[in-house]
């Protein structure tokens, strides 16, 4: 974690080192499997890092494209550098960029592969329907995530599920070329046993890399609303642009389908209970109870 004022979370520290040794663990498994039937494992290897490192090395890039973000001044954006300039000196950190993407979807996300590489993008449909002390707790929120080097974790989480995909894809289209030395039936048993092993460690990786995507939503919240000491003009803020994404038809929120896992709010909802496995962020009511927990404990109403 970069040096900053953003109270640490042991919690967090917690989950992501239980998160990240199950992932190593099921990083080994898999790799223990490629390198005894298959002769070219370290390809899967390659090819898997390198997916990730491009998208965390243009993670800034890509998102304000797919959203058709630009960046702004202070002179063109006055209000929102002025909040932010107060939160990053509350938070002895560095000001990261700012962007605006014009949508009306209200919402907001943070991303960039370090802190001086960091980009806070804003729409102009959350910053028509907050009030400063709402908006702040947003800002909060999405500064958090960048103290905490949220993209480099994720990225790192994602390591095992995506190399597990590459490896399921690739043995779908004829496989790397096992070891046919015995007979065909042989290689098709090999050709079958990486294909289970590299499904269930996907399956289990993305289940793993959800929890943590969801954790760390309630670490930027508890973060966020500490460092403001304003808890309830987050919750407030949580409930405007829930409320107002609810009603925006699936079409229209499609725009924000790119990043949707890093946005302050997901543009898009699941309702069946076991849908909170498969989520990247946590429930709204859960969001809103420990912001409530907060105030009681900072005195407030």
């Amino acid at each position: 974690m970069a040096r900053t004022r953003y109270a640490s979370d042991r919690g967090l520290v917690a989950h992501m080192f239980g998160t990240m040794f199950g992932l190593g663990l099921l990083y080994v498994i898999l790799i223990g499997v490629l390198v005894f039937f298959i002769k070219s494992a370290v390809i899967a290897i390659v090819i898997a890092g390198g997916l990730l490192f491009f998208q965390w090395y243009y993670s800034d890039t890509m998102a304000m494209r797919s959203m058709r973000a630009v960046e702004v001044t202070p002179e063109q954006a006055p209000q929102l550098h002025a909040l932010i300039d107060r939160l990053c000196a509350m938070a002895d950190m560095p000001k990261p960029r700012v962007a605006i993407a014009d949508i009306d979807i209200p919402n907001a996300f943070a991303t960039g592969r370090t802190p001086s590489r960091a980009v806070v993008c804003v729409t102009t449909g959350i910053l028509r329907r907050l009030d400063v002390k709402e908006l702040e707790g947003v800002l909060s929120h999405e500064l958090s995530h960048v103290a905490h080097r949220d993209v480099t974790v994720m990225t790192l989480a994602s390591f095992a599920g995506v190399l597990a995909g590459v490896l399921t894809r690739v043995f779908m289209f004829g496989g790397f070329g096992g070891r046919r030395d015995t007979r065909d039936q042989n290689a098709a048993m090999v050709l079958l046993v990486v294909m289970i092993v590299s499904v269930v460690i996907y399956f289990v990786s993305f289940l793993l890399t959800r929890s943590l995507s969801r954790y760390r939503e309630l670490a930027a919240d508890r973060a966020g609303a500490l460092l403001t000491g304003n808890p309830s003009a987050l919750a407030t803020a949580l409930q405007k642009v829930s409320g107002q994404i609810a009603a925006i038809p699936d079409r229209d929120l499609r725009a924000m389908q790119t990043v949707n896992a890093i946005a302050f709010a997901p543009a898009f909802t699941q309702k069946v209970s076991l849908s909170t496995l498969f989520m990247t962020h946590p429930p709204l009511e859960k969001r809103l109870e420990q912001l409530a927990k907060i105030a009681a404990q900072l005195g407030q109403s």
